[in-house]
């Protein structure tokens, strides 16, 4: 398992409590009547510097006036929306791009093949089963059978080895928190078990089936469900066909209260990995145990908390990891656990000039894959690190997968792009050809739009690539709604992907481009750490050069520019929007980070603190201080045209960071533009959100900038 908490929403498919009513109106044009947002006296002191947090009580998201409040300004918002009349065409175009087929990458396990399926306007994907690839699919299990507003999810699974049990984990309502069931596979029926409060986990199954490996944390209280600081997450085996109460603690750490462990089996059934993560710091830990041996101890096979270690696999005691020790874009190494001395480790794969990504082992060979300017390339090499061979792939985008057992002769992968809908393919290693397994059908001619990498220069210098997406002869005379999407945090990389959104987004005849901003992991960890903590800045400096980059390329104008982003880049726009609000007509922050002082007080905030660093340090209270959004609105400015979007049951980035900094934005804001906050029901930070409801939030997001950018059918 990967570091434990992540602050991922990529994009979203498929992301101050006012000084008083007079103070609000003052600011505001006639047609704005926003709900009057109380003002309170909160006052906190960091580090001797004193700091106003006025909309403090709309951190409690449970109490009758906060309800009120969110009531109150989606009236105001939908009114609005409601009255765009491109906003119901935008919506059935939508509903039409994204009715396509989408099959997710099927994987073996005994004699059944296991793949997911959306017939196009599912609210969720169907899990099916394949007696062969010839066969007519089974339905397995359909998350759409367990709520009737599609907000019940299937949020992981894990297959028994010969395929006959599963147990699978169900999200309510975008939540963190997972149940886990047990379903046989032959039948279709669950068994009794049922494990609760997991989070961050999936499971791994013991070679003789008797139960599985997961994680979890300590039962919340009511009030805290959805807000509560985690700490403590704790390994369980649960046995098959036993009540949880009776699940065995395998690993816990009291004395290590931010520690969070992931448990996989390898797949020769002999050791249980722990994965040990520190938040969202790439460094972590990898302890073992011996599954073979009685009353088995944990081994801290590598505890110095200096690099990422990725489990690959083993050969016997010979584990192989994916490192980016000395090697900032990733090296193999193999370390033979009965001789585990640093001197002893072998180098298989050194670091290139790419960002190794994701290594896997099937058929008897590593599937190495890498990052070439944010895009893939695949190569294969044998057990030894010999180079055998490049996949070559259809173009310019992303391709995933490449999962299997060591002794599989194929693998399956899928290969995306802007343009391209996720296509489905099988390598034979036999062969050592790809074949087409799945190809999906869009209802739109992708070959009218094209997609170009450009390259332009930060602030102090630095190439950042840009993916630019735009129809056939464009003409570049500075008049095309343009939407820029950053991220830029926590070494997540942006790859081409294909979107129903997007594509809709193109046919309005807009520009869209995604900047590959420092702070994320498209060159390994020196690209990274440049985004980080007091070098955040950086990350906006490299957003605000793209933005200005497209305006002098004559692609748009600032009247004509809008930005976008979710999570870690709903702080990306945020911070962008309020250090140069002159520079964008429309801004979209999505489920954003937008109080820098407090993030780490909610759930999984405290994780965050290796990426932005902490409030309780001088040194990084001043960076933080210096572009968090909430705190950086100022009074009597105009501010580009928002919608800010949020969700109720965001237990990732709690919609108090959303609540405060529009209350804020509302009250601070000079100009005619709008300030309006989206928050959906029964939703969480992005994963497992319905069908239904991303239409509708991708319709009324494109609706608010097809009017605030005065774009023309």
């Amino acid at each position: 398992m990967h570091r434990l908490i992540f602050i991922f929403v990529r994009c979203w498919t498929f992301a101050f409590v006012a000084a008083g009513a007079a103070c609000a109106f003052a600011a505001e044009p006639a047609r704005f009547a926003y709900p009057e947002t109380k003002k309170v006296g909160q006052i906190d002191d960091y580090n001797g510097v004193k700091v106003a947090d006025p909309y403090r009580w709309l951190e409690d998201d449970n109490s009758a006036e906060t309800k009120a409040w969110v009531e109150a300004q989606n009236k105001i918002t939908f009114d609005y929306l409601e009255k765009i009349p491109e906003r119901e065409s935008i919506k059935r175009r939508l509903t039409e791009l994204w009715n396509f087929e989408r099959y997710g990458v099927p994987f073996k396990r005994g004699p059944r093949y296991f793949m997911t399926k959306n017939d196009g306007l599912q609210n969720q994907s169907v899990l099916y089963t394949l007696d062969s690839l010839e066969a007519q699919p089974r339905v397995l299990l359909d998350p759409n059978k367990y709520s009737s507003d599609g907000t019940a999810a299937l949020a992981s699974y894990a297959v028994t080895e010969d395929g006959t049990l599963m147990a699978y984990a169900m999200s309510q309502s975008g939540s963190d928190w997972r149940e886990w069931h047990v379903r046989d596979v032959t039948t279709g029926v669950d068994l009794p078990d049922l494990v609760k409060w997991s989070r961050f986990s999936g499971a791994s199954w013991t070679k003789d089936r008797r139960g599985f490996f997961y994680s979890r944390f300590d039962e919340p209280a009511r009030a805290d469900e959805f807000k509560g600081a985690l700490y403590y997450q704790k390994v369980y085996f649960h046995h098959l066909g036993m009540p949880q109460a009776k699940d065995r603690l395998v690993y816990e750490r009291k004395d290590q209260k931010e520690w969070g462990f992931g448990g996989s089996v390898t797949d020769d059934g002999r050791y249980l990995i722990l994965h040990v993560s520190q938040g969202t710091d790439t460094r972590n830990r990898v302890f073992y145990q011996d599954l073979a041996a009685a009353n088995s101890i944990t081994v801290e096979l590598l505890n110095d908390f200096d690099a990422e270690y990725d489990f690959i696999d083993n050969d016997g005691p010979v584990f192989w990891f994916k490192t980016d020790l000395k090697a900032p874009r990733g090296r193999v190494i193999a370390i033979d656990v009965t001789q585990p001395a640093r001197a002893n480790w072998k180098e298989l794969i050194p670091e290139s000039a790419d960002k190794l990504s994701g290594v896997s082992v099937v058929g008897n060979q590593f599937i190495v894959s890498y990052l070439h300017d944010a895009h893939s390339r695949v190569k294969f090499h044998a057990l030894d690190g010999k180079f055998l061979g490049d996949l070559e792939l259809p173009g310019i985008g992303s391709a995933g997968g490449f999962t299997g057992e060591r002794k599989d002769t194929e693998t399956f992968y899928a290969f995306t792009s802007y343009t391209t809908p996720p296509t489905v393919y099988r390598y034979d290693f036999t062969t050592k050809k790809a074949t087409i397994f799945k190809q999906p059908k869009v209802a739109a001619d992708v070959s009218q739009f094209e997609t170009q990498q450009v390259f332009y220069r930060s602030k102090d210098g630095t190439r950042i690539p840009m993916f630019v997406i735009h129809k056939r002869g464009v003409k570049l005379d500075g008049s095309n709604p343009t939407l820029l999407y950053g991220y830029g945090g926590f070494d997540i990389s942006l790859t081409p992907n294909y979107s129903p959104r997007i594509l809709a987004w193109l046919e309005l005849g807009g520009v869209y481009a995604v900047a590959n901003l420092r702070g994320g992991g498209e060159y390994g960890q020196e690209w990274h750490k440049a985004g980080m903590k007091l070098k955040k800045q950086n990350v906006f400096d490299d957003f605000i050069a793209a933005a200005e980059w497209l305006i002098e390329k004559k692609y748009t104008s600032r009247e004509k520019l809008a930005i976008a982003g979710g999570s870690n880049g709903g702080l990306l726009v945020g911070a962008c929007m309020t250090q140069r609000p002159d520079l964008f007509a429309a801004a979209l922050p999505a489920v954003g980070v937008m109080d820098m002082l407090r993030f780490n007080k909610f759930t999984a905030g405290w994780a965050w603190v290796s990426d932005y660093g902490s409030p309780e340090t001088p040194e990084e209270f001043k960076a933080l201080y210096s572009y968090s959004p909430y705190h950086n609105l100022k009074p009597g400015t105009k501010y580009p045209a928002t919608l800010v979007t949020t969700a109720d049951h965001d237990d990732r980035v709690v919609p108090a960071h959303s609540f405060k900094f529009a209350a804020a934005l509302q009250a601070a804001n000079a100009g005619p533009n709008p300030m309006l906050i989206r928050v959906e029901t029964k939703a969480g930070h992005g994963a497992g959100k319905p069908t239904s409801k991303a239409i509708e939030e991708s319709a009324d997001q494109w609706a608010f900038l097809f009017k605030e950018l005065n774009m023309k059918k």
